[in-house]
């Protein structure tokens, strides 16, 4: 394994998903190393970004394999690019060693389906399920929900997507 240091950002994309009545998407991660315990679990929908594709379509993309929503309208996005580090001593365990951390593409989408769409246990294209429990919660609770390393990416989604609560 390369130094912790010399690892790239995996590129990711990042959906903050409100319902109509303002609350958030959140689903409860099944496992990861970085999951130490059961209050940091939580975490709203994001994943890998393939090479080539545009952020946006691969936000839609990672939002249909884990959560089957397409029913959405696009709100806003975070103009740059949020980078956090996974902790030292899970970087062999996450993406088989070859990131120190993601590189993330935020954007603001409204849920305008039934909830029925939702359905985390059979994602699209026959992922395996990434969550195994999902809620609505206010925005400001998000920092709160995920595990330490991301709060502060959390925390900077909440000042910039607070207008659309």
């Amino acid at each position: 394994m390369s130094s912790y240091e010399s690892l790239p950002y995996r590129p990711c994309a990042g959906i903050t998903v409100f319902n109509k009545t303002g609350l958030v998407f959140v689903g409860r991660r099944s496992g990861g190393p970085e999951h130490v315990d059961l209050t940091h679990v939580w975490q709203m929908p994001q994943g890998g970004i393939d090479e080539g594709e545009d952020p946006y379509q691969g936000a839609l993309r990672e939002l249909y394999e884990e959560t089957n929503i397409k029913s959405v309208e696009k709100l806003g996005e975070i103009a740059d690019w949020i980078a956090y580090d996974i902790p030292r001593d899970i970087v062999g365990e996450a993406w088989g060693g070859k990131y120190r951390g993601q590189k993330q593409k935020w954007f603001a989408l409204r849920f305008i389906g039934e909830e029925r769409e939702i359905d985390i246990a059979n994602p699209a294209g026959g992922h395996d399920p990434e969550f195994i429990d999902w809620r609505w919660v206010k925005i400001d609770e998000l920092p709160d929900l995920v595990v330490p390393f991301k709060r502060e990416t959390y925390e900077r989604i909440v000042r910039e997507f607070r207008q659309f609560a």
